[in-house]
């Protein structure tokens, strides 16, 4: 087991790195719905030609198109080098494991499908876990050891 924690990691632990995050975060989820919202526009368009030459047959893929979307926007940004989705670079955020390592796209997506069972199950006292937990930690950061922290100012 790896013990050594490097200069990111260690800043985590810094109550000033996660201050605001809870706040961010909701912010940068809405901006990130809308982005993916807006994505679905071309990609609704190829769908409907597809159904058209298909005859009809390609339009089941609107069934799964939204969930196709977010996790593919999700597992690019978030599973990228920045480590964050375009609305969490709008406010200053980004993910960061616990261990040390990158966040890389399954995990991030992983990340995300936790985040929506979550909200099924719990609706929107998902957040009241942030209230009790170190490092403001949603049930899902706790499940697979991440953390939002600030971008270093």
């Amino acid at each position: 087991m790896n013990t050594t924690i490097d200069h990111e990691t260690s800043r985590m632990v810094d109550d000033a790195s996660v201050e605001g995050v809870r706040t961010k975060r909701v912010f940068a989820f809405l901006i990130d719905a809308v982005i993916v919202f807006l994505l679905c526009i071309p990609v609704s368009i190829v769908i409907a030609l597809l159904g058209i030459l298909t005859l009809g047959l390609g339009w089941i893929l609107y069934a799964v198109m939204f969930p196709v979307v977010a996790v593919s926007y999700v597992a690019f940004t978030m599973g990228g080098t920045q480590q964050a989705t375009i609305g969490m670079r709008a406010n200053g955020i980004h993910i960061l494991r616990l261990d040390g390592q990158k966040i890389d796209g399954i995990t991030a997506v992983v990340h995300s499908v936790l985040f929506w069972a979550g909200n099924v199950v719990l609706t929107p006292l998902v957040l009241l876990v942030t209230l009790f937990s170190d490092r403001k930690r949603t049930l899902h950061d706790l499940l697979l050891g991440t953390v939002v922290a600030r971008d270093r100012v």
